[in-house]
């Protein structure tokens, strides 16, 4: 769902209930959301597990919505075909696990998805400057990745400020870690338009109605200077 200055909120579904995940991704899908993002972890690069292909490929024989895929593994390029086959409609990388990112931004191009680029908390908004220009979405980690439910890092929003400034509209400048009603804001007046959020929405026990609450939360922010009205 769109909102205020066309700000996105996609769900994440690390933070669902995988033994009620079909419910839950229609309560989302009922409130509004047109995009569900999908935390793939490989053990290796960041300290945890997660989705893998057939999980995806599941959820998307029961959805129509869009599957923003973020590839949090070391071999991006190994395995972006594979969830590109089982229904991800982008594929986003980090910059962390890469030596020549133009070429795998090509690769996945060729697959005929959406691509995008991702920064850990640590890495500085200048690994990926030159590379902005090439790419659907931007991914700011505001938490260090592998975990949901992990504290929002205030740190981060100079960077997201900093991107803001590069990016097109219609291009995904895109936030994940620690994004609830308080901090969704924050993160929109720092030039941020689409807001992932798991345990803000999945943790709840009416995750439609928390789906709708940091949906309002995001369109509440003051348009900045230089936006259109």
């Amino acid at each position: 769902m769109l909102t205020g200055r066309s700000i996105r909120v996609v769900p994440s579904v690390l933070d669902a209930d995988f033994g009620r995940l079909a419910e839950q991704i229609a309560a989302v899908e009922a409130a509004g959301a047109d995009a569900l993002h999908l935390d793939v972890m490989d053990g290796h690069f960041v300290p945890n597990l997660s989705l893998g292909v057939p999980v995806v490929a599941s959820i998307r024989r029961h959805t129509r919505l869009f599957l923003d895929t973020h590839l949090m593994i070391t071999d991006p390029g190994k395995y972006a075909p594979a969830f590109v086959d089982a229904g991800a409609g982008s594929i986003t990388f980090h910059i962390e696990t890469v030596h020549q990112p133009r070429e795998l931004i090509r690769q996945i191009r060729r697959l005929g998805v959406r691509v995008g680029v991702s920064i850990n908390p640590g890495t500085p908004a200048e690994a990926i400057l030159g590379i902005v220009d090439q790419v659907d979405i931007v991914l700011v980690m505001t938490v260090w990745p592998g975990f949901g439910g992990q504290r929002f890092m205030a740190e981060c929003l100079e960077k997201i400020e900093l991107l803001s400034k590069r990016m097109l509209p219609e291009q995904w400048l895109e936030v994940d870690g620690g994004v609830n009603v308080e901090t969704a804001p924050r993160v929109v007046a720092a030039g941020a338009n689409t807001l992932v959020a798991g345990s803000a929405i999945f943790g709840s026990p009416e995750p439609g109605a928390a789906f709708r609450a940091l949906v309002q939360a995001a369109g509440q922010v003051p348009a900045r200077a230089g936006d259109a009205a």
